[in-house]
């Protein structure tokens, strides 16, 4: 028989693995989708303004889910949470490859998001009660695997593609990929929820959960501009070769991926004050970089910046949630978790008026100082 804690060890890299593995499985599954949607758009038939309120449609699956999701964290297991919303997410990718009117493909991307969402709010909790299990900084690593995961998925997605095999073969081929993932992670994920003891169904988010969740909603919206607006930035305002805009956006992916990858040491040698303060001056000189070199490299370098400083200020914000007691953990992540993702669907769109009325080079300065709101309250959170 093992010894006590021979035992604890070999649960805790058991429930490490689960929570990785899930990480994984949904950036290769956000990965997948992203890749479909070129061809969703021609298959359908649609133009620019439609295929922007399909894509709506994810974010509200994934706004109401997360929330919900949250409170039934507090009365029934991660483990079947994870299994019933990672089931829904790989069965619906199919689905998006193959709708063939824009009712399916809508009733599509609602469950593709809503189970997202599902999937997103109890892999961080998830997260947040390893980590405390541990008793060492994982969370970043945790993280790092949701952005390497989206590097794989779409390499795996466009190599596939390039195969000339049919799109929902490649799907399936990608989805068969992730339910093997599943079956190894989920008989080692939690089965206990949020708290030890049964706690209250809903909570409104209070104390310094909300400071948290606003500080999310600033990072994930600078992470939105990178999506939406570092293309556009580089091929009207640096003159890149259309062809080539998407190089910002790779960039800040690498440079994100590889510090979050090596994040837990780096909050283990720093703290996570230091951290959360190198993240958010790191991130705001990105932007400030970005936008004030005269050319394309140095905004590559600025965007390669932002991608460095913004890597461990969200998964640091997910583990101070995790000592935090304002609020159970199921609920206060599930409010932290959707605060940063109306951040990404809204903030965008913020950019763009702010662009119209002035310039885009003026809106992503504008992120820049929105983000010193991070090193400001560090000592706050951390507190």
């Amino acid at each position: 028989m093992p010894s006590r804690p021979n035992a604890r060890v070999i649960s805790e890299a058991g429930y490490i693995l689960s929570t990785r593995l899930i990480f994984l499985v949904t950036g290769i599954a956000m990965a997948v989708w992203s890749a479909l949607v070129p061809f969703a758009k021609d298959r359908l038939g649609i133009d620019d303004a439609a295929l922007g309120l399909l894509l709506l449609c994810l974010g509200l699956g994934s706004l109401v889910t997360m929330p919900l999701t949250g409170m039934l964290a507090q009365r029934y297991s991660l483990r079947r949470i994870l299994l019933i919303a990672g089931l829904v997410l790989c069965v619906s990718l199919p689905c998006l490859a193959v709708a063939p009117t824009v009712a399916t493909m809508t009733a599509a991307i609602l469950a593709f998001g809503g189970s997202l969402g599902c999937v997103e709010v109890a892999m961080n909790l998830q997260a947040v009660l390893v980590e405390r299990g541990a008793e060492r900084p994982l969370m970043s690593g945790f993280h790092g695997l949701y952005s390497l995961g989206g590097l794989v998925g779409a390499a795996a997605a466009t190599g596939l593609f390039s195969l000339l095999i049919p799109q929902v073969g490649s799907v399936l081929i990608l989805v068969a990929a992730l339910l093997a993932m599943l079956a190894i992670a989920l008989p080692r994920s939690l089965i206990r929820g949020g708290t030890e003891e049964p706690g209250p169904f809903f909570v409104v988010p209070h104390g310094i959960v909300v400071l948290i969740g606003a500080l999310c909603f600033i990072t994930f919206l600078g992470e939105g501009a990178m999506v939406d607006w570092s293309a556009l930035f580089l091929t009207s305002e640096r003159g890149l070769d259309p062809a080539h805009g998407s190089s910002g956006y790779a960039v800040f992916s690498v440079t994100m991926t590889a510090g979050r990858l090596a994040g837990d040491r780096l909050v283990r040698r720093l703290g996570p004050q230091r951290t959360l303060i190198a993240g958010g001056f790191g991130m705001s000189a990105g932007f400030l970089l970005a936008v004030t070199a005269p050319g394309a490299i140095g905004s590559l370098a600025g965007f390669a910046l932002v991608g460095a400083g913004a890597s461990n200020i969200v998964p640091v914000l997910f583990s101070a949630t995790g000592r935090q007691r304002a609020m159970p953990s199921s609920l206060a992540v599930a409010a932290i978790s959707t605060l940063g993702y109306t951040g990404i669907l809204t903030g965008p769109a913020f950019l763009g008026f702010v662009a119209n009325a002035s310039s885009l080079a003026t809106a992503l300065a504008c992120v820049a100082v929105l983000v010193l709101a991070v090193p400001a309250a560090a000592p706050v959170i951390l507190r």
